[in-house]
């Protein structure tokens, strides 16, 4: 195993990102970077280790979303090392995600696929959220109403409506994930949004939509015609 350090200057992640930006360095150097050392037992540099890491997962996207116990199965990687790379994922997370403020103004799907996407894509659970808005579809407030499978039992007109009530919303907007990547609305998610808006129709609040969400798509259900 030859060491980073023994590495020419100009090969070395570190040197290489100091002297010519991060946008010259691969996936698995940034990753070399966080990681700092390889694993010694196999005679692994830190690339190698993040090369075999991207090998194992497939992508980027799929490392990011391994638990703690997955990370720490490879060979070179423990606890210390598996929390640091869950946090640079979550810090991307967070730097990309675009959150809807209050005051921020819904005008169509596509936005709101954009403000959540980034947030929701990579869930391993079924995350439904209500957005509650003014008369001139003005964000009010951002309520969870569950986590988990959706099903009637969890997403109950009872616990959506009444944030809505008592933020005196005019309108509701939902937006979740299928943690299957596949936004294709199933009879569940058809079921559950006709019955929400049945209830918003007798307490006379518009059902503006339901945003779905996977992996690089979405389905809005009223862009589909399927809100009546």
């Amino acid at each position: 195993m030859r060491r980073i350090k023994d590495w020419p200057e100009d090969e070395r992640p570190r040197e290489k990102l100091l002297q010519r930006g991060a946008a010259a360095l691969s996936p698995a150097e940034l990753l070399a970077l966080l990681l700092r050392t390889g694993d010694a037992t196999n005679r692994l540099s830190a690339v190698d280790l993040a090369r075999q890491l991207l090998q194992r997962f497939g992508s980027l996207q799929e490392l990011g979303r391994a638990t703690t116990r997955e990370l720490c199965s490879q060979p070179g990687i423990g606890p210390a090392k598996a929390a640091e790379i869950q946090a640079l994922f979550e810090l991307a997370r967070i730097y990309t995600a675009q959150r809807l403020a209050p005051g921020a103004r819904y005008t169509s799907s596509q936005e709101v696929f954009e403000h959540f996407h980034p947030r929701l894509r990579d869930h391993k659970k079924e995350l439904f959220l209500a957005l509650l808005l003014d008369s001139k579809n003005c964000l009010l407030r951002e309520v969870q109403i569950s986590e988990g499978s959706l099903n009637s039992s969890i997403v109950h007109p009872r616990e959506v409506f009444t944030p809505v009530v008592r933020e005196s919303a005019a309108a509701v907007l939902f937006v979740h994930n299928h943690p299957s990547g596949d936004p294709t609305p199933s009879r569940e998610d058809l079921d559950i949004t006709h019955r929400l808006r049945h209830a918003g129709e007798l307490m006379g609040v518009r059902v503006l939509d339901h945003v779905i969400i996977g992996d690089g798509r979405y389905v809005s259900l009223a862009d589909r015609g399927l809100l009546t």
